[in-house]
């Protein structure tokens, strides 16, 4: 059984500096997000053999059909059960509508194995029990078929946060793992396949071979989960997912998110610590990597470095991304957006943001607009709706989906995330020439 060290509750850095005790603007207002439906378009092609039922309306699968750019002739591992009229008046019995509807699809796609019910805001609009609805189909389809549900409606979330509910189903889903059990190493977060194996090689690397991703590849490899299990949280958007472990006595190892050499490093490094890995193998482990990462990095700082940016609140990446941008890229930060700013898991990268930033939770979108113009950064990251808009009153923007579409977590993906950045400005000195 492997030796376990004591979960530090801090990284390396002092947490008396930076923006760890920062005043937060709180703003209640109008909001410019996508719903958590999107959520969908990188978890249907992360776990292989599940199938994603919206339960909602027209609207809801134009809006996953679009963002998927889902051809007509494609087959894609999503579809939505459309709430029709005379569903909504009562005419039909919609529990029975969904055990037709699923029924037909599972025999149309029999290599699915996990079943997700997405609920959706006109779902939640008329109350649909999809909680009962799946446990009633999971007991006239298992064990072939799990059913599992979670919402992604968009009434009071951003877009990531279906994933973050996603995550918590299948948390609840897992098998207990016993606590004499030896202990075992969770990364949380939907990654790219590509990422996801080259995280494997270097934990491999580092002696820790026995790694379990959430989500898995295959629903069939779910992790159990219990007080032997320890977890790293990938994305910084997965707060209820984390409660969740905690409720089965996970234990959370506290580090920051793998973006650019420095977050790629300490990330990988809290879990060689966390498991009493020497440093001098962590070392060995990592230091090819990190040393491919800082070269990518140089060209592009030094076409960003002193360039002010504005972020405005989307994805819940904001607080790394800013991190990443000012302590990696060298740019000026003016103001951070994030729609919520959860301090539990964003400590260790709040302490290395430089200290008197502006920091804002939740959105007021006029009332940003008008701070983002009195400021005229170099860059703006923020959503479509905005983006078009700012660009034709002389705005420089960055589309700030494309960094959750994007693989850009781990050490050989350092260069791209900050090509995602560098970008714009290269669109726009073409564009004068």
């Amino acid at each position: 059984m492997t030796q376990l060290a004591p979960i530090a509750t801090t990284n390396a850095e002092p947490r008396s500096i930076g923006c760890i005790d920062a005043p937060v603007l709180r703003e209640r207002g109008q909001r410019e997000v996508f719903c958590g439906l999107t959520g969908i378009i990188w978890l249907h092609r992360k776990i292989q053999d599940a199938f994603f039922l919206v339960v909602g309306s027209r609207t809801c699968a134009h809006l996953i059909q679009s963002a998927a750019g889902v051809m007509i002739f494609a087959e894609p591992r999503f579809a939505t059960a459309i709430i029709e009229e005379r569903d909504l008046a009562g005419l039909a019995d919609l529990d029975n509508e969904l055990v037709r509807v699923v029924a037909r699809l599972l025999e149309r796609r029999p290599g699915i194995k996990l079943l997700f019910l997405v609920g959706s805001c006109p779902s939640e609009v008329i109350k649909l029990d999809l909680a009962r609805a799946a446990a009633r189909l999971s007991s006239i389809h298992m064990p072939a078929v799990r059913v599992l549900n979670y919402s992604g409606s968009g009434i009071e979330t951003t877009f990531t946060q279906g994933e973050d509910a996603c995550l918590t189903a299948l948390v609840g889903d897992a098998a207990v793992a016993p606590a004499d059990l030896a202990p075992s190493l969770v990364v949380v977060g939907a990654l790219s396949d590509l990422v996801e194996d080259q995280f494997r090689r270097q934990f491999a690397e580092m002696g820790l071979g026995e790694v379990a991703f959430l989500p898995p590849r295959r629903a069939a490899d779910l992790a159990a989960i219990g007080p032997s299990t320890r977890f790293l949280l990938a994305q910084p958007f997965l707060g209820d997912t984390a409660r969740a472990l905690e409720d089965r006595r996970a234990q959370h190892i506290p580090a920051l998110y793998p973006l650019g050499a420095h977050g790629t490093e300490a990330w990988l490094r809290a879990a060689a610590r966390a498991f009493g890995v020497a440093d001098d193998v962590c070392e060995r482990a990592i230091a090819p990597g990190r040393e491919r990462a800082k070269i990518a990095l140089a060209g592009h700082r030094e076409r960003l470095a002193g360039k002010s940016v504005f972020l405005f609140p989307d994805s819940q990446l904001e607080i790394p991304l800013a991190r990443f941008l000012s302590d990696e890229l060298g740019m000026r930060l003016v103001e951070v957006g994030t729609p919520y700013l959860n301090r539990q898991r964003l400590g260790e990268e709040l302490a290395l943001l430089p200290s008197g930033i502006a920091i804002s939770e939740g959105q007021d979108v006029e009332r940003q607009l008008d701070r983002c113009r009195a400021a005229r950064p170099d860059l703006v990251v923020c959503g479509l709706g905005l983006a078009n808009p700012l660009e034709a009153e002389g705005f420089t923007t960055k589309w700030s989906i494309e960094l959750v579409f994007t693989p850009v977590q781990g050490f050989d993906q350092a260069g791209d995330l900050a090509e995602l950045f560098a970008r714009p400005f290269m669109r726009k000195s073409k564009l004068k020439v």
